[in-house]
């Protein structure tokens, strides 16, 4: 077992790879804003990693890389996927006109995945400074 795995560390480590890599779609969704025929990507994190947090069961626990893994995921092992929207998904009269992205929707994705991002960094950098504390035995 690893020192931090009991922590909120491992989930926190998730969540910046999450939200870093949605900061990098959204990026790549803007810059082909004007070519034709591109589909929006979307990270899915927050769902997933809902799920994991809500399963009861006991998680298995495997001692070689090699053996098949046990019980549900846990919630720091839950990894973002990257999804690309359907091909007829062009509905809103917002769009550029020329594939599905939409500048505004874009824009107001990448403000809530920054708040999110100074958020879990915030919440981690607390973290390691409380275990910083509790080692030097300071209040």
């Amino acid at each position: 077992m690893r020192l931090f795995d009991g922590t909120k560390i491992p989930v926190l480590n998730r969540a910046l790879d999450a939200y870093a890599l949605r900061q990098r779609v959204i990026a790549e969704n803007l810059a082909n804003i004007a070519t034709p025929g591109y589909k929006t990507r979307s990270v899915k994190f927050e769902e997933e990693l809902s799920g994991a947090l809500q399963t009861g069961s006991i998680p298995g626990m495997t001692t070689d890389p090699r053996h098949m893994p046990i019980g549900a995921e846990t919630a720091g092992a839950t990894t973002p996927t990257v999804q690309t929207s359907p091909v007829g998904e062009q509905t809103d009269a917002l769009a550029s006109g020329v594939n599905n992205v939409d500048l505004d929707q874009e824009m107001a994705e990448l403000a809530k995945t920054q708040l999110r991002f100074r958020f879990a960094a915030r919440l981690i950098g607390d973290t390691f400074r409380g275990i910083q504390k509790s080692i030097r035995g300071t209040q």
